[in-house]
This record gives structure tokens, C-alpha cells and sequence, in this order.
């Protein structure tokens, strides 16, 4: 009874596993949603800033205060910006519809939906994360909670099978209401034949022993298998928890270079229209201030899913008790 109990209580972890990996796939593809328009829509404000830009060339071309090879450059960093755009609006689209399919729709039905809340920015995440991670966390993992089930479930079959080698004692015939004690039956055949009742398996030809040492090697199966999971849940949440500290700096640092990067491109076209610097310095500064834009929110998007892998590795809210409140 207690393998049957633990064995189903390890299938429905495994069902929890599955939920919080699907849950965890919704929120890993809107996320990536999230960051592509968001850099999508820096490629679009670049392309109309670089726009500006070839119009004032060309004026000043007009005028005769530059020559047509800076009208080309700036023709041909407009023509740059504007080939990133469809390859962003695929990934956009790419990821709605695998978030409609994650969601039982046809690919597509989240079009409008998606489209319409889109911001202009990468995905917020906390700006900094206080974890204390107590062992009891790991085992609420539903892959965790599973192996341990099928290790209690395995313990309890080696007992099983070690029990059937046990002695039985069965009472045969019948004892009517006025034999209320041992003594009522009277002595002799009647003793004699609640001793022989007791049977104990010694010729079996090793059948039952070798149903234990293979019930045995089934729980040190699940031993090793038990502690694998335990390890490999382990090392999932320390590399989360490195990558999460390593894109956090990294991202400090690509703010504060996209910060410079807007300012020196606003000096540069201002120095230009002055005729202060030439329009090599207005290029590299606007091409500069594109990647670094475009680092950002990449880094932004990055450090928004670490999160969610760091929520999946903890167990994604899952505990034992959920499914066991789930209606069939």
C-alpha cells in the first residue's frame, strides 16, 4: 500500500514537473517577445533619427558646404538600420505564435493581442536579489519530490518482498462461541492442528530471496537516481545564480556606455550642423549609440529570463500540495 501511495504521489510530481516547465516555456517566450520589440523599436527610432540626419546632408550638400560622398555614407547608414528591421519584426512575430501554440491557440490568434501592448523598452527585473536557499527548497522541486517518491516507493517494496519470507500462521476450521480461550478447545488434535497451520517457505528453490535482492537493486537504483536528481538541481540553481550576477554587471556596464554613447551623438550632430567636425563623427557616434542601445535591451531580455530559469530551478511555485488540490 505505501509503494502504491508513494508511486502515484511520484507520478503527480511528475506531472508538476511538466506544468512548471510549460509555465516556465510561456514566460521565457514573452519575455523574448518583450525584448525583440523593444529592439525592434530602437532600430525604428535610430532609422528615423538617421533619416534627419541624410536630410540635413543633402540640404548642406544643396548648399554646397559638403560633398555627395557624405550624402552617400548617410544614405547608406539608413539603408543598414533598415535591413535590421524585418529580420526583428520575424522574431516578433516567430515568438507569437509559438506563445499562441504554448497556449492551445493557432499559431497567430495572438497577434493583436501581443502587438497591442507592446512597450518600448526591455523587460524590468529586480534591481537586486536577497536569496537564502535552505535544503527543504530543492526537495519541494517537483523533479526532486518524484525521486524521492520512487525511493520511498522502492524501500517499501523491498520490505514487501523481504515479508513474504516470513513465517504465516493460518487458523483453519472453525471455533464455535463457547471456546473463548486456548484452553476451551481441549488438548491434543486440537492444539496439534493450530500447530501445524504454521508454515514457514524454506523450499522455494530461492525464488523469494531472489525477489528481494531484486527488489533491492531496484532501491539503490532509485538511491543513486535520487541523489543525481538532488545534485543536478544543485547545480542548475548555482549556475543561474552565476549567470544572473555576471549579467547584472554586464548590463551596469552597457547602461552607463549607451549613456555616453547618446550623449557623443548629440555633440557630434550638434558640432556637425556647426561644421565643427565632419560627418565620419556623426556616423561612428550614431552607429555607436545603435549597438549600445541595442546591447542593452538584449542584456535586459537576458537577465529577465535568468530570472525566470532561477524561479523553474527553485521549483517554479510548485509544492506537493498543489496538485494534490487539483480537480481531475
Amino acid at each position: 500500500m505505501r509503494a502504491a501511495e508513494a508511486g502515484a504521489v511520484a507520478s503527480a510530481a511528475t506531472l508538476g514537473a511538466t506544468r512548471v516547465a510549460i509555465a516556465a516555456e510561456v514566460a521565457l517566450n514573452l519575455l523574448q517577445l518583450r525584448g525583440t520589440q523593444a529592439r525592434l523599436a530602437i532600430a525604428r527610432d535610430s532609422l528615423a533619427s538617421q533619416r534627419q540626419t541624410l536630410q540635413i546632408v543633402q540640404w548642406r550638400a544643396e548648399a554646397g558646404l559638403v560633398t555627395q560622398l557624405d550624402v552617400e555614407q548617410a544614405r547608406t547608414a539608413v539603408e543598414q538600420t533598415r535591413a535590421q528591421i524585418p529580420a526583428l519584426e520575424a522574431s516578433a512575430a516567430q515568438a507569437m505564435n509559438a506563445l499562441a501554440v504554448l497556449t492551445g491557440r493557432v499559431p497567430g490568434a495572438l497577434g493583436a493581442e501581443l502587438a497591442a501592448a507592446t512597450p518600448a523598452r526591455a523587460p524590468n527585473t529586480p534591481p537586486d536579489l536577497a536569496l537564502a536557499l535552505p535544503a527543504e527548497v530543492l526537495r519541494q522541486r517537483p523533479d526532486v519530490h518524484a525521486a524521492e517518491q520512487q525511493l520511498l516507493a522502492a524501500a517499501s517494496r523491498v520490505e514487501q518482498a523481504d515479508a513474504q519470507r516470513l513465517p504465516r500462521l493460518s487458523l483453519g476450521g472453525s471455533i464455535g462461541l463457547n471456546a473463548i480461550s486456548l484452553g476451551a478447545l481441549g488438548s491434543g488434535a486440537g492444539v496439534a492442528s493450530l500447530l501445524a497451520s504454521v508454515s514457514v517457505p524454506l523450499f522455494d528453490g530461492g525464488r523469494l530471496q531472489a525477489q528481494v535482492r531484486s527488489q533491492e537493486a531496484t532501491r539503490d537504483e532509485a538511491e543513486a537516481n535520487y541523489r543525481a536528481t538532488l545534485l543536478a538541481a544543485l547545480q542548475e540553481v548555482e549556475d543561474v545564480l552565476v549567470s544572473l550576477r555576471s549579467t547584472r554587471e554586464q548590463l551596469a556596464a552597457q547602461q552607463a556606455a549607451a549613456a555616453s554613447a547618446r550623449s557623443a551623438a548629440t555633440l557630434a550632430e550638434q558640432r556637425y550642423r556647426s561644421g565643427l567636425v565632419d560627418f565620419q563623427s556623426v556616423l561612428q557616434t550614431q552607429r555607436t549609440l545603435l549597438s549600445a542601445e541595442d546591447g542593452v535591451a538584449t542584456t535586459a531580455t537576458l537577465l529577465a529570463t535568468q530570472h525566470v530559469r532561477l524561479y523553474k530551478a527553485l521549483g517554479g511555485g510548485w509544492t506537493p500540495e498543489t496538485d494534490a488540490e487539483t480537480p481531475p
